[in-house]
């Protein structure tokens, strides 16, 4: 599988993580690690097993798009609509309920950084360059229309999760241990 090839199924999704999960973005973990661990926090909240599937597959628009850690890829001017790509790569896989948190995630930082400018500080060097990319801020009418979105919790969630997810020295278990989860939720589509 090629990083451009949509995946359309559980297998694929891991071909694509064995392809492209032991890149870095700028954080001081993998792309691999950084999804177990988002999972992982989602877990331990008790999250549903669609936000937990959502968790770990937030940046999946990331390991297809390929851009990032390339010369000429700037992380205040370049974006790559990762979150939008993922939110389409995974509804026909998984459907709306893993779907829709990993399309607004970064929309959720945007919000965090809005209404709790201190939020924006305690962001990853590399999550606070690619604010700007992402749109910066959001205006009041924005942040209205996301605090009335159906997704709204399930994303803020998330966003949480994936700022705690960077943890070079935090032991995780495999990406292969949620295998069952992401496969009950595609059987159950």
């Amino acid at each position: 599988m090629s990083p451009l090839e949509t995946p359309t199924s559980v297998d694929e999704i891991f071909a694509l993580f064995a392809l492209n999960g032991t890149k870095s973005y700028g954080e001081g973990v993998d792309m691999t690690t950084h999804a177990i661990q988002t999972a992982v926090f989602a877990q331990r909240d008790g999250a549903s097993d669609a936000l937990v599937a959502a968790s770990l597959l937030h940046d999946i628009g990331h390991l297809m798009a390929d851009l990032q850690g390339t010369e000429r890829f700037d992380l205040e001017v370049d974006d790559d609509d990762h979150e939008a790509l993922g939110g389409r790569v995974l509804s026909p896989i998984f459907g709306p309920r893993v779907a829709q948190p990993v399309a607004l995630h970064v929309t959720a930082k945007r919000w965090h950084c809005t209404v709790e400018p201190s939020y924006h500080d305690g962001l990853s060097p590399t999550s606070q360059a690619t604010l700007k990319a992402q749109g910066g801020l959001l205006n009041s009418e924005e942040v209205a229309r996301f605090e009335a979105h159906p997704g709204f919790d399930d994303a803020v969630a998330l966003r949480t999760y994936d700022d705690r997810g960077k943890d070079p020295d935090m032991e995780t278990p495999s990406l292969e241990s949620f295998r069952p989860l992401l496969e009950k939720l595609a059987a159950s589509r």
